[in-house]
Parts: structure tokens; sequence; C-alpha cells
């Protein structure tokens, strides 16, 4: 079991550096250049290729729906032939015995491009339902493509099919002619991770000593934290990863109680150990949900190496294009959105219909996700275009925790988050999972879209972020702050409020600085937002009017309150910096003479008390005083530029600036006296006061 500690995403620019991965760039395959029209290929030449490279599949032990032969099912709708997600769930179960899963069948379907020497074996499985942590749907086809070169007979590329068309697919080029293709089924969703090295059942990600990695997607170098990280869904809870997934319901009752479904118990759903009621229903993300475990293995019945659990039938899918659709109500989830006031959007991922009703299924090209393989492929053989650039969205998850080195409550750090989360544009609402801490969303609109991560035991967070085409050339667009997207525990969670709407200019940015993690939110602003920040941070809340002119507003949430605070009345220009400075200048005034009351308090008269030399009593006073100094200093500032007096609001910032240079200088005399905490704070505080300050006097509004 590869252990959670060894993808770090900081860890990991270590243990690859000098791996040679390209970058993703912002770039996709999906609507690359022009394809050369495929002929599909029929008879004995179709089979031989497909009995050839018939994938061996290894299954998670909890795992209730395996490949299956969807025929059984069908019935007539509207004089057309379909499957009913009812009739196959309730029929899958009800012919399950002794836990033998029914038919086990693969189909492929085999084409070739036309003058061309590069043909295309399909895997296509079928499964009765989906159950995941994003989404839950009737019906689930996974392919897995086979790029061969029929004059040679080398394969050039695998491409396992992943969620949805917004997450890289698992993709290995040129793999070794000799091994047999093995597939790592992902549990309840089916997404196809590959294995192509000696662990056979085991996803190997990045290279580890002598095994190479499973994958040869590249990275994205425009993010520190991705910068060897290769981009693919690839197989998270083989990776250490929690993953939660979630109980299908359907017109408000768990899925199983349905008077349609008399065969389906909740036995036969993912194991209870593995579910949650909701995202909401936990106060942190769960730390004891099991990591994948092999069950069945699948293999195709004339393979012929060791003994498999299941064998499967070779089906050609042509068998199968009568059926002209696959049916069934939809399944929904919910996705809390933090808004001024709390918002829910419900969305889903549809069932993909028939597979010979998809572009892929007469173009296998269409489905290559990652750009350099294509360009591989558009390289050895004229048939294949070359990759086209589209936008992207990524996003690496954190989660925001206190900080032992600040004071109590008064800061903040973050760490890598051992729990996958689920991400969604409001605008296309195909929610995508995340994989190792990371959110990659595919062939993105350009434009502005609302992107949201909810997560088990994890407050929402929602922000805008704009797409644009010129992206190509910067990379992906990256949400939260330079691609760091910190998370918030919902047992630590707090709403921060800003209302433009009471400005007196146009906002157009929102940010919030922690004293200790530094900046955790940066995007746009142009209605009533809301932020859900740790209630153990002291924070900066800064906004961006259309003139670049800057406010402040200082924030210190009550860990116990539900609303950090409400900003109705956001102002920008030298009175909300200057505001700003009185502010942040007395909150540490404050604590510094707590200090010094309760050193007064512990004194006992004795060496060991601060009365016993008056030195360190006299450096801490000292810096209070200082402190007061930039209090008073400040607040005049905010009386003058609000009274309009640009010159004297001008001089008292002068002010300021000078008193600060005296803070500093009580800091270190104080130094020894002081709390490491209080010390790092009383530091940190005085840089942002410093860069407030240079703001303050640069700003052209008063």
């Amino acid at each position: 079991m590869t252990d959670r500690g060894a993808l770090s995403r900081r860890a990991v620019l270590q243990t690859v550096a000098g791996a040679g991965l390209a970058s993703v760039a912002g770039c996709s395959a999906f609507e690359g250049g022009s394809d050369d029209a495929a002929s599909t290929v029929e008879g004995e030449r179709a089979e031989e290729l497909a009995r050839r490279f018939a994938p061996t599949l290894y299954f998670d032990q909890a795992e209730p729906w395996f490949p299956t032969d969807p025929r059984p099912y069908t019935s007539e709708q509207d004089g057309e032939t379909v499957v009913d997600g009812f009739d196959a769930f309730d029929g899958y179960h009800e012919r399950m015995t002794d836990g033998e899963p029914p038919d086990p069948t693969a189909f492929y379907n085999v084409v070739e491009y036309e003058n061309s020497s590069l043909a295309v074996v399909q895997f296509w499985f079928y499964s009765a339902f989906d159950q995941f942590t994003t989404n839950f749907h009737w019906h689930d086809w996974e392919v897995l493509h086979v790029f061969v070169d029929t004059g040679t007979g080398d394969p050039q590329l695998y491409v396992a099919s992943s969620h949805s068309r917004k997450v890289p697919n698992n993709e290995f080029l040129d793999p070794d002619p000799e091994m047999v293709p093995r597939i790592l089924s992902e549990l309840g969703s089916h997404s196809s991770a590959l294995s192509v090295n000696d662990a056979r059942d085991r996803f190997t990600r990045l290279p580890e000593g002598d095994r190479f990695a499973d994958i040869t997607n590249s990275a994205v170098e425009t993010i520190e934290d991705l910068a060897e990280i290769p981009v693919a869904y690839g197989l998270p809870r083989d990776e250490g990863s929690r993953l939660p997934y979630l109980v299908p319901e359907y017109e408000g009752a768990p899925l199983y109680e349905h008077e349609r479904l008399p065969s389906v118990s909740r036995e036969d759903l993912i194991s209870e150990s593995l579910t949650i009621r909701s995202f909401d229903s936990l106060t942190q993300p769960p730390t004891d949900l099991p990591t994948r475990e092999t069950g069945l293995v699948f293999q195709h019945t004339d393979r012929g190496e060791a003994d498999p659990d299941i064998e499967y039938d070779l089906v050609p899918s042509s068998e199968l294009e009568h059926i002209a659709d696959f049916t069934g109500p939809q399944l929904s989830f919910e996705f809390a959105v933090p808004q001024f006031a709390e918002d829910v959007v419900s969305g889903h991922i549809t069932t993909t219909g028939a597979p010979w009703n998809q572009p892929r299924y007469e173009n296998p090209a269409a489905d290559i996700s990652e750009p350099n393989h294509r360009a591989a492929l558009a390289e050895r053989y004229d048939a294949i275009g070359a990759p086209a650039e589209i936008r992207t969205v990524v996003a690496s998850l954190s989660e925001a925790v206190s900080n032992d080195d600040a004071p109590e409550d008064e800061g903040l750090t973050t760490e890598d988050t051992a729990v996958e989360s689920v991400a969604l544009l409001e605008s296309d609402p195909e929610a995508v999972p995340t994989f190792s801490g990371l959110a990659v969303v595919q062939d993105v609109p350009e434009g502005d879209h609302r992107f949201t991560v909810n997560g088990a035991g994890v407050a929402p967070h929602s922000e805008t972020v704009s797409v644009h085409d010129s992206e190509s050339a910067d990379g992906p667009t990256r949400a939260g702050v330079d691609g760091e997207l910190p998370l918030v525990a919902r047992e630590n969670a707090t709403r921060l409020e800003v209302d433009p709407s009471g400005a007196d200019s146009d906002l157009t940015d929102l940010a919030v600085e922690d004293d200790f993690a530094g900046r955790l939110y940066d995007a746009p602003l142009s209605e009533p937002d809301a932020v859900y920040v740790h209630g153990g941070g002291a924070y900066t809340t800064e906004v961006r009017d259309s003139d670049d002119e800057i406010g402040a507003f200082r924030v210190n949430p009550n860990p116990e309150a539900e609303t950090a605070a409400t900003i109705d009345e956001p102002r920008t220009g030298k009175a909300s910096l200057a505001s700003f400075l009185a502010d942040i200048a007395e909150e540490t005034r404050q604590v510094v003479a707590d200090q010094v009351d309760d050193d007064d308090d512990d004194d006992d008269g004795t060496e060991n008390g601060n009365s016993g030399s008056g030195g360190s009593e006299n450096a801490i006073q000292g810096l209070e005083r200082a402190l007061a100094a930039v209090v008073e200093a400040a607040k005049r500032a905010t009386e003058r530029a609000e009274a309009g007096d640009r010159g004297n609001a001008d001089k008292q910032l002068q002010a300021v600036a000078d008193r600060l240079q005296r803070v500093a200088t009580r800091i270190e005399d104080a130094n020894d006296d002081l709390s490491d905490p209080l010390s790092n704070a009383a530091r940190r505080r005085l840089d942002q006061a410093e860069r407030r300050t240079e703001q303050a006097q640069a700003a052209d509004k008063l």
C-alpha cells in the first residue's frame, strides 16, 4: 500500500525531482486537430485483436456491481429497445447468487483509421449502477482504449476512462507489448486506473525505486505543489486517500427502499464503513475510512494465466447496438454554496447513454485527455490531428488548522488534506472528484464561473474564477491563492460576510489573510459574498475597487460564533486603511498590556520577578507605549481623511510609519520577555501594518 505521506504535494517535489515530466500548460486534446475517419474492423481480425489485449480487471473487495451483460434487462419503450435503470439494478441483484456476479462480460469494438496502420481496440464494461461520492446514477459504462500499430503489432497508447470528460483519463504511452493490460476499477464508480508494472493490483502514480509509474500523464508546472504530480485521476483510495461515499436517495428516501427495487437492500450498496449520510453530517473530515483492498479478479476466459476469481466473456459491442438508450429518473446531489445567504445548488452527473451514440466510439482519439500523448500519436500517424488548447481550472486543496507558533486562537497554518473532496462549476453542473488533493476541471468555457468545493466534514468553499482564451500562455486558471485552496473543518468554521452593495465604490476583489498562514482567499467580488474561515485565525480582510484603491478591515472571530464578521459598508482609500492601522495596533497593544498585567500578578518581589530588575517590565511597557502612539496617529489620520484633509492625513500617516519603526525596535528590546507566540504575532502584525501604511500613503482616494 502506498503511504499517503509519500504523496504529500510538497514532499513529492523531492522524490521525483528531475523526472522530466512535461507541463499540461492548460492544454487538452479532447478537441484536437481533425482526425481522419475510422472504419469498423469486424470478424476474426477484430476478435483476434480483442483476445490479445483483453485486460485483467482488479476490483475492490467492497465492490457490489461488476461488468455484466445488459441485454437481460431490455424492454420496449415508445417503439425502441431500452434498458431501464430500475430493471437493471433490481434484476442484477435478483440474479446474483452467493456473491457470484451474473453474466460477467466485456464488449469490444475495433476501429482502424483510414490509410493508416493505427487501429484501436475498445473494451466496454457495463455496470448496473454507480454509487460514488460525487454522485450516483443508473447504468455505468467504462472503456479502455488500446491504440495499436497493426504493422508492428505493438500497442502505442492505453487510455482508461476516468469519471467524466472533465477529469483527465489515466493514460500510458508505449506500453510493453508483452504485458497484458490491467485495470484497477474504482469502488462504486468503476473509474479505470491502469496497472502496467510489477505491482499488479496496486496503482503507482510516481516512480518508486525500480518501479515505474502506471501513467505517463504530465504535470502542471505553473503551481509549485503540482509541479511534479502527473495529472490523472488515478485511484485515490489505493494512494492512501480517504474517500467517503454517499447513500443514494430518490424522492427523499434511500433508493433501496423504492418499491421497484424489491431485490435490493442496504447490504447491496457500498458498505456502511465507507459511507456517510451527507457531507455536512460530520464536524470534521473522517479519519477512519478504510483504504482500498483487492477483491475479485476478472480475466478473459482464454487468457490462461493464474487462476482468476471470475472469467468473463468477450462479446462484440455490435450485438448491443439495437439498444437505443439506457434510462432512469435523475438522481441528484446537493452542493452548499457559501454566499451572503447560504445557497444550495442541485447537480448531477448524467449517465453517458449508449456508447455507440458517443463520438469516441467511432473516433477513440477524441477520448485522449493528455496533450502530449495526442501529440506523440500525431507525429507517428498522419491520421491523428495535433492537440488543441482548451481551458482548465486547477486547485491544490489543503486544510487550515491552528498554528502552535501563534497565540491561542490567533493564527493558522495549512497542511495537506487526507480526505478527497468534490469540485463543481455551477455553470456546468458536472461534479469532479479530487485526486491526491488536486481538483482539475478540463474543457471549461471562457468566462466567469462559480467554482465550489464540498467535502465530508469541511465547510464549503466557493469563489468566482475568470477563465480566458489567453490562459494557455500562463498555464491553467488557478483557483484559490496561486492554486492553493484551504478548507476548514466544520467544527472550526465561521462565516465572514462581505456586502459590496453598501460600499462607497465599485468593488471588484476580496481577499482574506491570516497573520500566520498568509493569504487564504483571493477572488473577484461583485455581489454579497461569504467565506468560511477558521475560528482560530486572526484576519485582515482586503477589498479592492475598480480604481485599484484598497480597503482593509481587521477581523478576530470568536471561535464559538457562527459568524466571524459582517462587513456591510466596505470602504477603500486612506480612511479605510488608516482605521485598519488603528485597529491592528490597538489589538496588539492590548495583548502586550495583558502580559504586563500578568507579570505584575506573578511578581513575588524576588529576583525572579520582573520588578526585581525592572528591565523586562520596562521593555514590554515601552512596546505598549510605542503601539499606543501608533494607535493615536492612525486615528488622527482616519479623522483627517474622513474630513477630506489630504495634507494632514498624509502627515499623520507619515507619523504612523515613523512610530512603526519605533515599534520594531521595541519588539526586539522586549523579545526575551514576550512569550514566543506573542513575539511571533507582534512581528507579523508589524509587517502587515507597514504594508498597509505604504498603501494608505499611496492611495489617491481619501
